[in-house]
């Protein structure tokens, strides 16, 4: 009886764990302190044996190759933290980009193509909130559903790559800062696109450790039962999540497009599982309620830095990446079942 008592009363406290109180090992950032392990030995093991890993240019390289995913990583850290998942991401990019390159290239302002990109992606989001809190539709299923809503929107839209013009005032976005000029090329730069991931990162840490909506995703992923009893907003903060979610794939789309300066129907396939990949390595738990936006971002890092490898090597085909990925993705599933068993005997 008293333990029943107990359980939902944790998340009641006003006075929740400090970020760097979370940090502190535990079984709860197990997963995460591996991550961190893995990516630092992947840099020495780089270096020791290809050479040119850590200097600038290298650094300065994953970030801006990377950013889009840090960004993807970062809205899938919301929703997977409350027991989700959004499959839709990829393709809400896809669809996202072809109108943004297309209005872009009609003349439209492009502030405001910015923001219809953006938007785009928010209302994605919305309708998978919709189905799964209104309409009790798994968020698998929801999530898939607009995921194929969304490419096929794309498809219909242009089967052939769209290219942005290269004096539209998108591309600046992709511009190089130089932060530290280094010896010949190895230069420390960084693009605003590198900027807008970091606020968004820095965003979503404070939303998550110092807002009551960020214990109320996590109380919501510790247990959506206890947490509705408690008379949290669950409803309200899962719909939330998921237009977060979207949000954040439609300023993914942003980044990647002004990067890349190219759409197309088939851009971002796969990408969601990447991102979701991301989060899990990260130490996000897949049942929701441990994890951490920083955590995501090193999930991010770990996969950019293993293609930077796979291509300095040489010798490993591109198509070892997925099962080197596999593998990875494997190793922290069952070092979260690890994590979950051992908490249930505590």
């Amino acid at each position: 009886m008293t333990s029943v008592i107990e359980r939902p009363s944790a998340p009641q406290s006003p006075h929740t764990p400090s970020p760097v109180s979370r940090l502190k090992p535990n079984l709860e950032t197990l997963p995460t302190l591996a991550a961190i392990v893995i990516f630092v030995g992947m840099i020495i093991y780089g270096e020791i044996a290809y050479g040119r890993i850590l200097q600038f240019s290298t650094l300065s390289n994953l970030f801006i190759n990377n950013a889009y995913l840090i960004i993807l990583a970062v809205g899938l850290t919301f929703v997977i933290l409350t027991g989700g998942v959004d499959l839709s991401v990829g393709a809400i990019i896809a669809i996202s980009s072809l109108v943004g390159v297309m209005l872009a290239n009609a003349g439209w302002n492009p502030f405001v193509v910015i923001v219809l990109m953006i938007l785009i992606g928010s209302a994605f989001g919305a309708a998978s909130g919709i189905l799964i809190q209104y309409f009790n539709v798994q968020p698998f299923i929801a999530t898939l559903a607009m995921m194929f809503l969304a490419r096929g929107l794309a498809s219909m839209l242009s089967t052939t790559p769209e290219r942005l013009a290269d004096e539209s005032p998108i591309r600046t976005l992709s511009t190089e800062w130089k932060v530290i000029d280094g010896p010949k090329i190895n230069d420390l730069v960084t693009t605003p696109n590198v900027i807008i991931a970091a606020v968004v990162v820095i965003i979503a840490f404070y939303i998550l450790h110092k807002t009551r909506f960020g214990r109320t995703v996590y109380a919501i992923g510790g247990s959506e039962q206890s947490a509705t009893l408690m008379g949290l907003p669950v409803v309200r903060t899962k719909l939330a999540i998921y237009i977060i979610s979207g949000t954040l794939a439609g300023l993914a789309a942003v980044v990647y497009t002004s990067k890349l300066g190219i759409a197309q129907n088939i851009t971002g396939v796969g990408w969601e599982l990447d991102a979701i990949a991301a989060v899990i390595i990260g130490g996000t738990l897949l049942t929701g309620g441990a994890g951490f936006v920083l955590g995501s971002v090193i999930g991010a890092l770990v996969l950019g830095l293993m293609n930077v490898l796979i291509t300095r090597d040489g010798s490993i085909p591109p198509e070892a990446t997925t099962i080197i990925t596999g593998a990875i993705l494997l190793v922290f599933v069952l070092l979260q079942r690890l994590v979950v068993s051992r908490k249930r005997k505590t």
